[in-house]
């Protein structure tokens, strides 16, 4: 089985719509300050926007890990 993760990193914009954000194959040791600290700073530099709509708070940031099996069904 491969499993994959990335940290996915939830914002709200000026609208009130959520926008996820993810970034593929965080570090293990990777912690809560850490991400906290780059959330703020995606913020406060206004580095993306969602259908031109600023992102202006953080909503909450987990880490996802998908599993994924391939079955070999040739005959």
């Amino acid at each position: 089985m491969d499993i994959k993760k990335k940290l996915v990193m939830n914002f709200k914009t000026v609208l009130g719509k959520k926008v996820a954000l993810s970034v593929d194959n965080p570090r293990e040791d990777l912690n809560e300050s850490e991400i906290k600290t780059a959330m703020e700073n995606i913020l406060a530099k206004n580095i993306f926007t969602s259908n031109g709509d600023d992102l202006v708070a953080f909503v909450d940031a987990k880490v996802v890990e998908t599993g994924t099996t391939d079955y070999d069904l040739k005959l």
